[in-house]
């Protein structure tokens, strides 16, 4: 008779945060949108001002109030949304605000990782694990918000327990 080992379920609790200077990335990429939209609407507003001169600001204003209250409360709820556990063969990611994604990718599935980094993430050191999996749907699943050394560990470890399997 053969005894199967059972799955831990993993809970929130038991999942890892990401380091908290991605709340900077965040916000940096958000004010950066933030940026080209308030442009858009202080042209869009220029060109209006002829013909609407009672309407002349409340675009842009309204972009930018908008804009601020965004820069100050999401960057916060999408850090505390992610998190991750990694586990002896697979690693676990949670993320989303609205659409709650937990997945699970098994270590037998990834093909290829890679590290990755953006100007925003290499300023502040940190950097992207991301996992190519067989298939097609999904088949990237990025976990941002690991120090540059901690995602390269990671790598390494996966790679290895991947060669193991194989061997």
């Amino acid at each position: 008779m053969e005894v199967q080992a059972k799955a831990v379920p993993v809970t929130v609790a038991d999942m890892n945060p990401l380091d908290p200077r991605q709340i900077w990335v965040l916000r940096i990429r958000l004010g950066i949108v933030l940026l080209v939209l308030l442009g858009a609407a202080l042209s869009i507003d220029m060109a209006i001002r002829q013909e609407a001169p009672g309407l002349s600001g409340w675009l842009p204003g309204l972009v930018l109030m908008v804009g601020l209250t965004g820069l100050i409360l999401v960057p916060g709820r999408r850090y505390r949304a992610w998190g991750y556990a990694e586990r002896e063969d697979e690693l676990h990611i949670r993320h989303g605000l609205l659409t709650r994604v937990q997945t699970a990718v098994p270590f037998g599935r990834v093909q290829h990782i890679d590290v990755a980094q953006g100007p925003v993430e290499r300023r502040f050191g940190l950097a992207r694990l991301i996992l190519h999996t067989a298939g097609t749907r999904g088949a990237s699943i990025p976990l941002p918000g690991l120090v540059q050394e901690q995602a390269e560990q990671m790598r390494d470890r996966i790679r290895a327990k991947i060669q193991l399997d194989l061997a």
